[in-house]
């Protein structure tokens, strides 16, 4: 009797650190719509955004696919924001010419120039961006991965119609 109920307090303890224990490698795939930008638009165009985090790495590879947007891609990112909210961008997936702001930071892939395409990429520490109102540090990786598995980040596609972002997903 004391061996069962010491083998099954040793299955609850493993049990309950495997749950508090960030998972070292997954991938997380959204798709990216319309209706979930702010404010809400009715944008015929769909997209994938596929990230693959390596926390033993310190990496985040991804895959973004967008396609039919309305106007000409931009620029597209990664935001840290809860869901219908708009915040900071983090990470660059990728920029264009065509950028009200600019096409990204030193290394930002080009964009696949029209309506329509797919960007593939690795982002390190060395890719955060800092947003200082929401206290992301350049270079913490870690904390943008911590704000992605939490569901407070987004990743969302710019175009020339909708500068503020056309499609977009929460990360989840």
């Amino acid at each position: 009797m004391q061996r069962l109920f010491l083998s099954s307090a040793v299955c609850a303890f493993a049990a309950a650190v495997a749950l508090a224990t960030p998972a070292a490698a997954e991938t997380v795939t959204v798709q990216l719509r319309g209706f979930e930008e702010v404010p809400v638009n009715v944008s015929p165009a769909t997209g994938s955004l596929r990230l693959f985090i390596n926390d033993r790495a310190g990496t985040i590879d991804y895959e973004l696919t967008y396609d039919n947007l309305v106007g000409t891609v931009t620029q597209s990112h990664i935001h840290v924001g809860q869901m219908s909210v708009n915040g900071g961008i983090t990470l660059w997936l990728c920029g264009t010419s065509f950028s009200a702001t600019t096409p990204g930071p030193a290394g930002t892939p080009t964009c696949p120039a029209g309506r329509s395409g797919t960007v593939t990429g690795t982002l390190t520490a060395a890719n955060v961006q800092p947003i200082t109102a929401q206290l992301v540090t350049a270079g913490d990786l870690d904390d943008v991965i911590r704000a992605i598995r939490s569901g407070v980040a987004y990743g969302n596609v710019h175009s020339t119609v909708e500068l503020g972002g056309e499609i977009r997903a929460q990360l989840h």
